[in-house]
């Protein structure tokens, strides 16, 4: 069940970035803003059930940003894990 109030502050904030494209673009940088703002509404949404205040902290926006960036952190360490082989001599790397 969706609650209203998550509902209105996350169209704010969406109307706040769709007016302020610049300030979206400094904040996530190259994210998709459709996964941006989903993340956002789970953590309101998170925040009325545990009964805290659904505006989101800073904190909790950088959070988000971060958790956005990072998810993707170790898919490029496999590749790089394919890339050096580990011998007996010590590890090599492949070009």
């Amino acid at each position: 069940m969706k609650n209203i109030d998550v509902e209105i502050y996350i169209n704010q904030l969406i109307r706040f970035f769709e007016t302020n494209p610049n300030d979206l673009m400094q904040l996530i940088g190259e994210l998709q803003r459709d996964t941006f703002y989903d993340k956002l509404r789970e953590k309101c949404e998170q925040n009325y059930l545990e009964d805290k205040d659904i505006t989101l902290t800073r904190e909790q926006i950088i959070d988000v940003v971060l958790e956005l960036k990072f998810h993707d952190t170790p898919e490029k360490e496999d590749n790089l894990s394919k890339i050096v082989q580990k011998t007996k001599f010590g590890d090599i790397i492949l070009n």
